[in-house]
């Protein structure tokens, strides 16, 4: 199996990046187009990312502030079963944030592109945390 693993800190409160992690309001700035579904292990969140991509991931791990984990319910083939994780370890309010997305069949082309992607994601998260940019949904992997 091939994983895919990115850490680096948020200059914002652990609290916060939870939010922005675990909310349709705070994923919806970084990552899905659309996005819906709130609350503790064993729900589900729906998540979209324009026609055809209608996915949904079940909450398999929920801690505010210090952890999240869905795993893939309705996805892409490669994505079915994979787990998307968060983990926050917040000091003198910069948190430092292990993300992981664990359980690929392969190292194939769909993981490669995921790898570059998730590190795309993953900047405009951290920008709009610490700057406040807003990127429209259709240029965050251009930024």
């Amino acid at each position: 199996m091939a994983d895919i693993f990115h850490d680096f800190p948020i200059q914002a409160p652990s609290m916060r990046v939870f939010e922005a992690l675990a909310t349709p309001r705070g994923l919806d700035t970084w990552w899905t187009k659309t996005s819906g579904g709130y609350g503790g292990e064993g729900t589900e969140f729906d998540l979209g990312f324009g026609p055809g991509y209608d996915w949904r991931a079940r909450v398999t791990k929920w801690v505010p502030g210090a952890a999240l984990e869905l795993q893939m319910t309705q996805a892409d083939p490669d994505w079915l079963g994979t787990r998307i994780g968060f983990r926050l370890v917040e000091r003198a309010g910069t948190t430092q944030v292990q993300f992981y997305h664990t359980g690929w069949p392969t190292a194939n082309d769909h993981w490669r592109t995921s790898c570059y992607c998730w590190a795309m994601y993953l900047r405009v998260l951290r920008r709009n945390l610490e700057f406040g940019e807003e990127v429209p949904y259709e240029r965050r992997l251009d930024v």
